[in-house]
């Protein structure tokens, strides 16, 4: 850290990576959870390295300063490994500025999100500026996000594997370069996740993820799961359901929107990129959504259930050449399932829509988190 970094960082306010103390005192136990806590906290959200800044009245930005010998790397990271699960990597430096020591504490981004308090087994996560208790649905996002867990690995407990098209399960075996696999079918399809099978009744149980892609109509079962295009005659809204699995409702999708607009001069393929990210990054556990398209004189609009990673947005989603990704699981299969390479540039694509738009109009990309709909809003065909 050098001194340049630091004036930017007193120049920024306190948010989910960047916190300012006006001192820390870790003498009493009380004392030393509450610092595990902030460092749990920034380290869980999303993005790069964050800061403890101390010796900062943070309200004021006043410098008040702080004795060196007062924060200790060594004695910092016993406090965090005996509380933290996994610890987290810290940097503790000591620079002068205006005569007086600032103390600041890096922590490192992480890779082994999310962390928790071995003590009380919670998990803490920033809300703006303060530091609090993450929710059941945040924990399951963050072990989502970084790929602990799967919701599209959910087994569907009241349907049989009958449902799924055996062939387009063999075209995709054939893509892997496995073809003769019939006495170990159900094992296969098993360990790639496609059907669940329960050991204790030997039954099989086909996955959220396995109809999604393998099902002809998925949405007979999972009627949340489709596309609805919404068009307009004179001033009278018209609903257009696109159903079927993943592959099928894009092609039907790209198929119907060239068609409405074939005499249209507008960038159609930015709607292509937008439904393509909405598929891949909605949240299959709101049940109560479908991807929506909306084709109007004065917006073009794709709205789809669950909003950006916790802590991030979508400036950092745009910066970043790996953007973090719900549905890893659901997204490493359509890489491989569809032969239009229409997920490979997901995430990314919307600084492309960004781009196709710049002679045209605005691009506005809103994160509603308390509705859960992430939407991305283009100028309309007239």
């Amino acid at each position: 850290m050098n001194i340049q970094k630091l004036k930017i960082l007193l120049k920024q306010k306190e948010g989910m990576k960047l916190d300012f103390k006006e001192s820390l005192y870790l003498e009493t136990e009380s004392q030393k959870k509450e610092f595990a806590k902030d460092v749990i906290a920034i380290a869980n959200s999303i993005g790069g390295r964050g800061y403890l800044i101390i010796g900062i009245k943070d309200k004021e930005k006043k410098i008040i300063g702080m004795h060196p010998n007062h924060l200790i790397e060594e004695r910092l990271q016993q406090i965090i490994s005996q509380r933290c699960d996994p610890p987290v990597n810290i940097r503790v430096e000591h620079i002068l500025y205006d005569e007086k020591y600032i103390g600041v504490i890096t922590i490192f981004k992480s890779f082994q999100r999310p962390h928790q308090m071995r003590q009380t087994g919670a998990f803490y996560i920033r809300r703006g500026s303060t530091t609090d208790i993450a929710r059941r649905d945040e924990i399951a996002s963050i072990f989502q996000e970084v790929g602990l867990i799967h919701n599209e690995l959910t087994p569907l407990y009241n349907l049989k594997i009958d449902v799924l098209n055996r062939e387009l399960i063999n075209q995709y075996m054939n893509k892997m370069g496995m073809k003769d696999y019939e006495n170990f079918k159900k094992q296969i399809w098993n360990s790639l996740g496609i059907i669940h099978l329960d050991h204790e009744t030997n039954q099989t149980y086909p996955t959220i993820g396995g109809v999604l892609l393998f099902c002809d109509n998925p949405q007979i079962y999972l009627s949340y799961c489709g596309i609805k295009i919404i068009t307009f005659d004179k001033g009278k809204k018209i609903i257009h359901s696109i159903n079927g699995n993943i592959i099928h409702m894009l092609n039907k999708s790209k198929q119907f929107i060239s068609n409405y607009l074939k005499n249209i001069d507008y960038p159609k393929e930015a709607i292509y990129e937008c439904i393509a990210n909405a598929v891949v990054h909605r949240d299959y556990t709101d049940i109560l959504r479908d991807v929506v398209v909306v084709i109007g004189d004065q917006k073009v609009e794709v709205s789809n259930p669950g909003t950006l990673p916790k802590g991030s947005n979508i400036h950092t989603i745009m910066r970043d050449s790996n953007p973090s990704k719900r549905n890893h699981w659901l997204y490493n299969r359509l890489l491989l399932l569809d032969d239009h390479n229409q997920f490979i540039r997901t995430g990314i694509g919307l600084e492309k829509i960004n781009k196709i738009f710049e002679p045209i109009g605005k691009v506005k990309f809103l994160n509603l988190e308390k509705r859960n709909i992430f939407k991305v809003v283009m100028p309309g065909i007239k």
